[in-house]
């Protein structure tokens, strides 16, 4: 025993002079450290609610607007999650603007990058865009009320003179694609552990808005004792062997 407490004290008067130093100086971790992290988990019976709303708004240079959206929630004692979808045309009576000139090569592998992954590419002038991520995080016993009724999720298209909104389940998830008729596409898709949100704009004055948020409620009620006591097992089996 003694031998064990000289080597911890060896160990801490060997570490103390390197960090009194500067203790503010950053550690780099290597890529094997970051791969065997492991992130936080929520206990059972935690969630109360998830939801996720994806938009996408076009607007083109005479005004024409091309958008739609997604909304899906899974509640506690819901049977299988609701879906919303939705289509936005304005003004697809006017002409479409004249077909932009600028164009846009490569990027084919920004569909194989793995997790959160938003791009924003432009050849024309006076352009607008912006990709946007959020994630909010509430407390509470009930699950809020979107004021939707459920619908069945399939495949949308909408198609207008300025272009066309296609909606559609996708890759275990959904997407939501634009393509603006000679001024360029727009895409949001998440499924697969990743989401993807892509601009590509070969005309001019144009404005696109991209837009996915992921909305969680966590339970603030206790969680009983035999809960606690199996969670308590699965952690004591995540500890390291030794001292």
């Amino acid at each position: 025993m003694k031998m064990h407490v000289l080597l911890a004290a060896g160990c801490i008067a060997t570490c103390i002079p390197a960090q009194a130093s500067n203790p503010l100086q950053p550690v780099e971790l290597s890529d094997q450290e970051l791969s065997v992290l492991r992130g936080r988990f929520i206990m059972p019976g935690r969630i109360v609610h998830f939801g996720v709303t994806m938009s996408s708004v076009w607007q083109n240079a005479s005004g024409q607007v091309l958008g739609g959206s997604v909304q899906m929630q899974a509640s506690d004692g819901m049977f299988q999650p609701q879906f919303n979808v939705s289509t936005i045309t304005q003004n697809t009576d006017q002409s479409a603007p004249p077909a932009g000139t600028g164009q846009i090569y490569g990027g084919n592998g920004l569909s194989t990058v793995n997790g959160v992954t938003q791009s924003v590419r432009a050849a024309g002038d006076f352009n607008s865009a912006s990709n946007n991520f959020a994630i909010t995080v509430k407390r509470g016993d009930t699950a809020p009320d979107r004021g939707y009724a459920s619908q069945q999720f399939t495949n949308s298209i909408e198609n207008t003179k300025a272009g066309n909104i296609q909606i559609s389940p996708s890759a275990g998830g959904f997407r939501i694609a634009i393509n603006a008729l000679g001024q360029g596409t727009s895409l949001q898709q998440l499924g697969s552990g990743g989401l993807q949100q892509h601009t590509n704009i070969g005309g001019a004055g144009n404005t696109v808005r991209n837009l996915t948020e992921l909305d969680v409620m966590l339970r603030d009620s206790p969680i009983p004792a035999g809960s606690m006591t199996g969670n308590w097992d699965q952690l004591r089996a995540l500890r390291p062997t030794g001292y």
